[in-house]
Order: C-alpha cells, then sequence, then structure tokens
C-alpha cells in the first residue's frame, strides 16, 4: 500500500513540474529552472492522467518504486545533491553550450547498455585499453563531457563524499543540460547505484548505427521497451549539437559500400554535405550512434548522435581517458526557412529538416521511410513543439529507468571512471 502511495504521489509531482516547463517559454528556460514556481491549478495537472497513455504512465512510475529508486532519494543524506548539480551545470552551460548534447548522448549510450549505472563511465583499472570497457566500443570512441561529469562529482565528493553516485549525477546532469539548452524539465528518480563492471561486448553489438534502416532502429528501442512514439521523439534529442562529418562520409561518397553516395540525398543537399566535410581529414567511419545529442535523439540518442563539439579540457580529465579534440562536424540545426530562426535550440526543427529530406544520417531520414514513424515526424514538425516537448520528456524519464542498480546492487564509486 505505501508503495502505491509513493507511485502515485511522484506521478502527481511528475505531470505538476512537466506541465510548468511547458508553460515556461523557451527563451526563459535557463533561468527557470533551478526553482520553479507554477500558478496552474493543481487541477490541470491532475487532468492528464486521462490523457492517452496516462494510464500506463503511471503504473511506470509505480513500477519505478518499486525498484527501490524513489523522487528527492537523498533528502536525508545528502540534502543539497541536485541543487549542486544543477548548479554546477549552469556554471559548466555558460562557458561550455555544447555540454548538453554532449551528455544527453553519453547519457544514452549509458542506459541503452544494461541500464542507467555509468558503465560508460568507467575506465580500465587493469590498463588494458583494448576492447574490454564501453569507452573503446566503436560507437562510443566519440563520447564527449565525461570531464564534466567528475567536474561535478568532485564538487559533490567536498560535500557528501561517498553518497551520490555517478550513475544519478549522469542522469541529472543530462536533465538540467536538456533546460539549458531550452528543453523541458522532467522530474527524476534517484537511487541508482553505480556498476562495478564495463559492458564492450554489449556496446559494440547493442548501440544503434547511423547507417541502420528503419526497421533495424525500431527493432533497436523496442528491446528496451520503447514504442514507435517514444523512439521518435527520443530522436528528436538531435536538435541540438553537431553530427561528426565522419558519420555523414559514407553517405556521400560509398555508400553501404556501393561505390556511390546515399541514392535518398537529393544532389543539391549532397552537395552541401560534400562542401562542408570534404578533405577534413575526419574517418570515413559509420559505426557511432545516431542517438543525440543525446537523447539526444534519445537521448535520445536517444536523445542525443555523435555530436561532436570542441570541449576544453577539465584538469580532472587526466585522472581518466583523455577526451579527443573535435572534428569537424555539422551543426543538426540547418536554416530551413525564414520562419525559422538560424539561433533556434531546442525545437522542431529537426523533424522539419527530415520533411526536406535534410537529415543528416541516414537512421534519422529513416524515420521517413515507415508510415507510422513518418506520421509522428510529420505531427511533431507541424505544432507549436508542445507535442514533441511532452513526449520527449516522458521518454526520457523512462529511459532514466532503465533497469537500474538499486539497494546493496552495484556501489557508489568515489571516483566516475575508477570502480571501487
Amino acid at each position: 500500500m505505501m508503495t502505491a502511495t509513493k507511485g502515485w504521489a511522484f506521478a502527481l509531482v511528475v505531470i505538476f513540474s512537466v506541465l510548468l516547463s511547458w508553460s515556461i517559454p523557451r527563451g526563459e528556460s535557463e533561468r527557470a529552472f533551478i526553482s520553479f514556481s507554477s500558478h496552474e491549478p493543481l487541477v490541470k495537472a491532475v487532468s492528464l492522467a486521462s490523457a492517452d497513455g496516462g494510464q500506463d504512465f503511471f503504473m511506470e512510475m509505480t513500477d519505478s518504486v518499486a525498484m527501490n529508486i524513489e523522487y528527492d532519494f537523498y533528502r536525508d543524506t545528502c540534502p543539497e545533491a541536485e541543487t549542486i548539480v544543477s548548479s554546477t551545470m549552469a556554471q559548466i552551460y555558460s562557458q561550455h553550450k555544447n555540454v548538453s548534447a554532449q551528455l544527453l548522448r553519453l547519457f544514452f549510450h549509458d542506459c541503452f547498455i544494461q541500464g542507467c549505472d555509468a558503465s560508460v563511465l568507467l575506465d580500465d583499472s587493469n590498463g588494458n585499453k583494448n576492447h574490454s570497457i564501453e569507452k573503446q566500443a566503436v560507437p562510443n570512441k566519440s563520447l564527449k563531457g565525461f570531464d564534466k561529469i567528475d567536474q561535478i562529482k568532485e564538487v559533490l565528493e567536498n560535500v557528501c563524499p561517498g553518497v551520490v553516485s555517478c550513475a544519478d549525477i549522469l542522469a541529472l546532469a543530462t536533465r538540467d543540460g536538456v533546460v539549458l539548452a531550452g528543453g523541458p524539465f522532467y522530474p527524476l528518480f534517484t537511487g541508482r547505484r553505480d556498476s562495478a563492471r564495463s559492458y564492450y561486448d554489449e556496446a559494440t553489438a547493442e548501440i544503434p548505427k547511423p547507417d541502420d534502416n528503419i526497421t533495424q532502429t525500431l527493432h533497436l528501442f523496442s528491446l528496451r521497451g520503447f514504442t514507435d512514439r517514444e523512439t521518435v521523439s527520443l530522436l528528436g534529442g538531435h536538435n541540438i549539437g553537431k553530427i561528426g562529418c565522419e558519420f555523414i562520409q559514407s553517405r556521400l561518397h560509398n555508400f553501404k559500400g556501393t561505390g556511390k553516395p546515399d541514392p535518398t540525398v537529393s544532389p543539391s543537399f549532397l552537395n552541401e554535405m560534400r562542401v562542408f566535410c570534404e578533405d577534413n581529414g575526419n574517418e570515413k567511419s559509420s559505426q557511432g550512434s545516431p542517438m543525440a545529442a543525446t537523447m539526444a535523439s534519445p537521448m535520445a540518442f536517444p536523445t542525443a548522435g555523435p555530436m561532436a563539439a570542441t570541449m576544453a579540457s577539465s584538469p580532472m580529465a587526466s585522472r581518466g581517458m583523455s577526451e579527443k579534440p573535435a572534428r569537424r562536424g555539422m551543426p543538426y540545426f540547418q536554416q530551413l526557412s525564414s520562419s525559422v530562426s538560424s539561433g533556434a535550440g531546442f525545437d522542431t526543427h529537426y523533424y522539419q529538416s527530415l520533411l526536406r529530406g535534410r537529415g543528416l544520417l541516414f537512421a534519422d531520414q529513416q524515420l521517413m521511410a515507415n508510415e507510422r514513424t513518418a506520421r509522428l515526424v510529420r505531427a511533431y514538425a507541424s505544432d507549436d513543439g508542445s507535442t514533441f516537448r511532452m513526449d520527449f520528456a516522458r521518454a526520457m524519464m523512462k529511459m532514466s529507468n532503465l533497469n537500474p542498480l538499486t539497494g546493496s546492487q552495484g556501489q557508489v564509486r568515489l571516483e566516475c571512471t575508477l570502480a571501487s
């Protein structure tokens, strides 16, 4: 009975917080995300329970409570934990705007493999850097943002030693990065614990690839319990950050080994990508993930794609694997029409670009190759962004609850790169 009560209580918090997030103008997100207040009637929040999928949403939240993760898990052991994460993220974002896309992709790659357990953050303590940890898997070699998680962890360790897990830090920092980039706020359970091992083989085989077709993409997401709608919304995380040219190269010259460019790309768009990415010295690899900035799609990924971006090194980076310099990349946002500002942030321009056949990744554009997903793309592109933001927030909450380690499982690392 107590578990059910906690689940319904959290569901009300979820609804109220997400509705509040949608009511805040996009330009106000950065100033508003740390301290929320609203005059919206609570009855409006409760009414969302009758919306499409509302009952399933409540059940998912109640199931999460049963997994021993809960809202405000650190209220007694480290009451300032979430405030410290959000304030530190605000400081980082003020200097490195690309951190939002980097963490969205990092979070997706973590959760997609064995759940949200911070296994992607681990270095190999044995010094064997070859085929042993997730960081070394081909889809993960271009991941960035590790040093930012280390930075937040260091602040928390000074205040609450050995209390806040790296898995929770990554989940919270990703959420705050989404909000800082103009995306929706979504409440999170906490209480995840950190994995003591990393999963190289699984990361190599199971991270979605940029040249996957729509059937492959939907299958990989469905194995994690995501519906078509949730998959399409998570891939919308690709609306922030950049895509490294190395993930586009095969579409330009040798698509799937044919020796020819991707025939689905229009000649004009093909020329644009070639001009932007030609002769930049990038590897012609297509084995990364299509997730974002990740979501990000989702972050997404899903939440979301290989969003390469320049990041300054942290003094703590030397303790883990050093991050590679950014390579040349194309922004996910392209000037689509006079009605879309070139400064657009977390919006629906990703879907608008797909309608025009201008998806940068083959896997992105494949959303238009299936009538079910194409219908969702058209729906997201046609409204003011509120539908996408609602669906993205809910899908990110669902992704954050994938197979967490809780209770006596796992550990709380003292350093995010090293198992305790």
